[in-house]
Parts: C-alpha cells; structure tokens; sequence
C-alpha cells in the first residue's frame, strides 16, 4: 500500500460533480435528507435547552438570555454550516469524494508529502470517529426521554429502553442498509415536516423573539456573559454537529442535492423549530424543561416520541456508516491494519460493514450511555470531537483554495480564516467542559491517533529491517540466468509492496522446492490518492525476462481491492490469466520485540498487537483460499 500521497500523480481537476438528470436530483436530494441530515435534523430535541440551561445555570431564564442564545444558533447554521460546508467546502471534491481524508489528499497532492499534513487530517478522522460513539448515544437517549413526559411512571424505564433499541441497532448493521435506507428520505422528510409545524404554531406565542435574527444579539450576549457566555456557546455547538457530514457524504449524493435539501428544507425547517422553542419560553419559562416536546399537545406526544426515535435511530445509522466508510478509507491509506469488511450489498459497493468496527463501537455507546445516563449529562462530553474535525477541514479547505483553486494566498485567508476564527472559539468553548466528560472523546480521539501513528511508525521500521535481508530483483533474475532451477507449468503470483526486491516467498520457493513456475508475477497493489481508479487505468504490466513480468494493480482509497477481478482485465493487454492454474505465494510474517528497536517497548508491543490483529491478506484481497500458498517468516521490530 501506499502512504496517502499515493505513487501516481493526476491532473488535478477543478472541483466539479457530475451532472445529474432533474428526477435524479430529486431522488438524490430526498435521500441526502435522510442519510445526511440525520444528525443535525435531530440537534433541536437538546440543543436549545441545554444551551439555555447551561447560560441560565440558577439565574432566571430572561428574554435577553434566551434572544442571545437564539441568535448564536441562528448564525452558527448561516456562518459554519451554510457558508463552510455547503457554499465553500462543498465544491472542494476528490473527484467527487469528500471527507477529511479526501481533504487531506488533496492538500498533500498540492503541497507534497508533508508530516503535518497527515497529523491533521489523522487528527480529524480519528475525532469524526469518537463522534461515532457519541451521536448515537445522546440522539437515542433524547428522544426516549420524551416519554418521561407523557407519563412519569416511565422514567425508570428511558435508560433500558435506550440500550435496548441501541443493541438492535448495531444487531441489524450485519444485514446492511439497503432495505432500511429506503425508508430514511421519507421519514426525515416527515420528521422536518413536523418540527417545523410544532414550531410554527409557537412563534405567535411571542412574536419578538424575531429579533434574535440581528447578531448584535449573539455577539452582546457572549460579550456580556464572560465564562458563563463561553459554556453557552459551547452548549450552543449542538445545533451545527453533523454539519461535517454534509461534506463527508458528498459522493454518495454530490454537491446540489445536498445543498437543495439543505437550504430548501433543512434549514428553514431547524431555524422555524427553534425560533418556536425560543417563542415558547418566552412566553412560559418554565417549558424550559423539554421545550421541544412542550410544542405539541399532550395527546400528540406519544406520537412524537416515536417519531423522533425513528429519526435519531436513522441519525445514529447515518454516523455508524461513515465511521466504516472512513476506517476503509483508512486502511487503503495505510493508516490502520487490514480489517474484514463484509459487503451487504451487490448493487452498490459503498454499503459495507466491518464486524470489529461495529462491536468497538456498540461497546463505546454502551459505556456513554452507563457513564452519563442522560442527554443533558451527555451533552458535556458531546461537541469537542466536531470543533476538531471542523477545525482541521477549515486548515485543509484554505490550502486546497489557495494551491488547487489557484486563488491568491491573501484572497483564500480573507474566505476562510474567518471560519476557522469561527470554529476555533466553538473549540475552546468546548474545551471548558473538560473535566464535565468532554474528556471522553478526547481520550477517545488520542487513542486512535496514537493507533494510527503507532501502525505508520511500526511499518515504516519494518520495511526498512526487511529491505536489508531482501535481494534485488534484477541481481535475483541474473543468478537464475546463469543457474536456472526446474520449471514448471502454470502460473506464481507473488505479492509484495516493493516491486524492486525480491519477495521473500519467491526466494523461499526457489530454496525449499527448487522450482520456479513457467510464468511468475511481481504484484504490488497500489492505492491511489483519488477514490476510485478507472478500470482502464486498473492494470500495469511490465515484463521483466521470459518468465516474469511486474503487474501493478491500481484502487481509489474509496474501493475495496479484488485481486483475481482486477487480474482479469489483463487478458485485454494480451495476458492470458486463468485462475485455475495461477497459485498466489504470500509471505506471513510473525513478529517479535527486538532488543533495540526504533520505538519504546510498549509502542512496539502495541504494533506487534495491530499487527496480529490484522486481517488475511488472503480474505482481504479476496483471493481464492484454495489458490494460496503461505510462507511463514519471523521478523523483529
């Protein structure tokens, strides 16, 4: 594999998606309400009141308070949502793909190989991660709460009900999407439907709270509240989480459906609903206690409930979804070891599911949900993993701006350090809820950086210890010229990620079976830094002497690689490949702590770990068992 930059260099395209038909876009703009809206369409069950609480602490809920507050939400939707991702970031696309990773790409592709580059976007993947875990905690408990409304007798019962619906939902992940996401465009569409009626219907309750749309509001407020002013906006950061999604599902959807669903039903949707909670409050402060459930009747409550459950169910279905696709991402990448990735659909290659993945995260959830109890308990831990994610796309966007788009440095400062000024104080806001369980991702978030640097460093030492016992491949087809050993009929593939040495399979089969295959491949897999590779750029061969040749196989870091699928479009450049008679040699290698290695004890006890751990090549590669020959070597880092 290679690093992120990837070994080939492309024309870099101008930020473009491709071009739909009119239904197409409906369809795609219906389901993009589904899938990447889930997050952020639910932020109103908890945003606003905790936000409220969190600047009213034991002060009486005023009408200043609740207008700045109000004000905040509004103009971190229009300012980090609207104008970053949707209108700016959107339109920075890795041939259609989008994401942290794919930002990270592109810059490296710019700026060349550079280590900061690969800390920051490490840094954001592994936070848009620890948002995984916590999304479908507080969506789930908040919504459920909603019963403790409808009768109290039922408070016991929010927290079992909570697990019991979150372990059903990880449960169905093995079966896939496909059939659950039908149902998603529908009911998100329903769910803003009815968030903005319930608000509409509140906003006469008191008119004024229209004030809220002038800034002076937003910026008076946290000028005037001091530390208490920073924890609301922290509190405040609620309402933009899952903003990042907008960008990391661009290839799903592409850029104008995304923005459509956006600006012609999203947002108008959120701004009604809480500017109807703002104008509940107002007029009875005391709804302050769950004023999203208090916009409805008692006798449609119930019936909210579980509406918003279905909507956070799907929230927390669209989170756990990414959090695959952006571990595949990462291991094409070489930046995590191989994992099983199980895919559940035949139609559509991006609905994967990774079964290791999967239970780290259902066990995350669990632990959040034991550890905090409830939404308003969560919400102190919830934000810090988003403001990073949001911090490092807003660093990435200003370098893809300013070296891809081809503006001037001073003119790509003007757009975007403002938004990273924006999102940088939502980070220190956040910040101050440390000690209140914003450690919790945070720790989560170092744990996976450590990971991914931990596996980098332990596989860059290891192919340096390796290539020192390894024989050039040009000095190894010399000895066999002059010495040739037996040969015999069919064909050896052997992998190998250095293509210029030897495999140490092949030197192995040569030295205990004394044989060499009438036609033997040097295979390396490449993965390249766009998401998909074409099938006609696909396959690379280069024949070296009469009995072997190099072949080269290219994927996008978005694609699973399928070897014995990629082999056979060779036969369209004169390869005859026929898997019946093709053996595929792979090297296993058991690794052991070496006295004096590059790293300290327990870094490299932890690589030993990751690597162990690793996946099959065999399965990964999703090479035929039954035509692979394995040879073991003891390796020591």
């Amino acid at each position: 594999m290679t690093d992120i930059a990837g070994e080939a260099r492309r024309p870099i395209d101008p930020p473009a998606v491709a071009p739909h038909s009119n239904g197409n876009i409906w369809a795609l703009t219906l389901g993009s309400v589904g899938v990447v809206y889930g997050d952020i369409g639910t932020s109103p069950l908890y945003a606003f009141r905790v936000a409220v609480k969190a600047a009213a602490e034991s002060a009486p809920v005023t009408r200043d308070l609740v207008l700045g507050v109000l004000s905040l939400i509004l103009w971190a939707l229009v300012i980090v949502v609207t104008i970053k991702y949707v209108l700016v970031l959107l339109r920075s696309d890795n041939n259609g793909e989008g994401g942290t990773l794919s930002l990270t790409a592109l810059a490296t592709r710019a700026l060349g190989r550079r280590s900061y580059l690969l800390l920051l976007g490490v840094i954001g993947a592994a936070m848009f991660l620890g948002d995984s875990v916590i999304t479908p905690a507080i969506s789930v408990l908040s919504a459920v709460e909603g019963l403790e409304l409808a009768t109290p007798a039922l408070k016991p019962y929010v927290l079992p009900l909570t697990i019991v619906i979150l372990i059903m939902l990880f449960a169905v992940q093995r079966r896939g999407t496909a059939k659950v996401a039908a149902f998603f465009g529908p009911v998100m569409l329903v769910w803003f439907a009815t968030i903005a009626v319930a608000g509409a219907t509140h906003i006469l309750d008191e008119p004024g709270v229209f004030a809220a749309i002038n800034p002076v509001y937003a910026i008076t407020f946290v000028a005037t509240h001091g530390h208490i002013g920073l924890i609301a906006l922290g509190a405040v950061f609620l309402a933009v989480t899952g903003g990042e999604a907008l960008y990391a599902d661009l290839g799903h959807f592409g850029r104008k459906p995304i923005q459509r669903a956006w600006l012609g039903l999203v947002l108008p949707a959120l701004l009604i609903n809480y500017f109807g909670q703002g104008a509940l409050v107002l007029a009875h402060p005391e709804a302050i206690e769950n004023p999203f459930y208090r916009l409805v009747p008692e006798a449609l409550l119930l019936p909210l409930v579980v509406l918003a459950t279905a909507a956070t169910v799907i929230a927390s279905q669209a989170v756990i979804t990414g959090a695959y696709s952006l571990v595949r991402q990462a291991i094409q990448l070489g930046l995590l070891p191989r994992l099983a990735i199980v895919h559940t659909s035949a139609e559509y290659s991006g609905q994967i599911y990774l079964p290791r993945v999967n239970t780290a995260l259902l066990v995350g959830v669990m632990l959040l949900v034991g550890l905090f109890h409830t939404s308003n308990a969560l919400a102190s831990a919830y934000g810090i993993a988003v403001a990073t994610t949001m911090v490092v796309d807003g660093i990435l966007g200003f370098i893809v701006i300013w070296k891809i788009w081809n503006w001037p440095a001073w003119r790509a400062g003007l757009l975007m350090v403002p938004l990273v000024v924006v999102d940088a104080t939502f980070f220190s806001a956040n910040l101050l809820k440390l000690l209140e369980g914003a450690w919790v991702p945070l720790l989560f978030g170092i744990f996976m950086v450590m990971l991914i640097l931990t596996w980098r460093r332990g596989t860059r030492i290891l192919a340096n210890k390796t290539r020192k016992t390894e024989v050039p491949l040009e000095a190894l087809l010399h000895s066999l010229e002059k010495k040739p050993p037996h040969i015999v009929p069919g064909t050896a593939v052997f992998l190998t990620s250095d293509p210029d040495f030897a495999p140490t399979a092949l030197l192995h089969n040569l030295k205990h079976n004394k044989v060499l295959h009438e036609q033997n491949v040097i295979l390396t897999i490449i993965t390249e830094d766009t998401p998909r590779v074409r099938e006609e750029d696909r396959v690379t061969i280069a024949p070296i002497s009469e009995h072997f040749m190099r072949v080269a196989l290219r994927f996008g870091y978005m694609e699973t690689p399928n070897v014995p699928k990629a082999l056979a479009i060779a036969r369209k450049q004169g390869w005859h490949f026929d898997i019946m008679s093709t053996s595929f040699f792979l090297s296993r290698r058991a690794l052991k702590p070496a006295a004096h290695s590059g790293m300290p004890r327990w870094q490299d006890r932890l690589f030993i770990g990751l690597a162990k751990s690793a996946s099959d090549a065999t399965d990964f590669f999703q090479i035929p068992t039954g035509r692979v020959v394995e040879v073991g070597t003891q390796v020591t880092v």
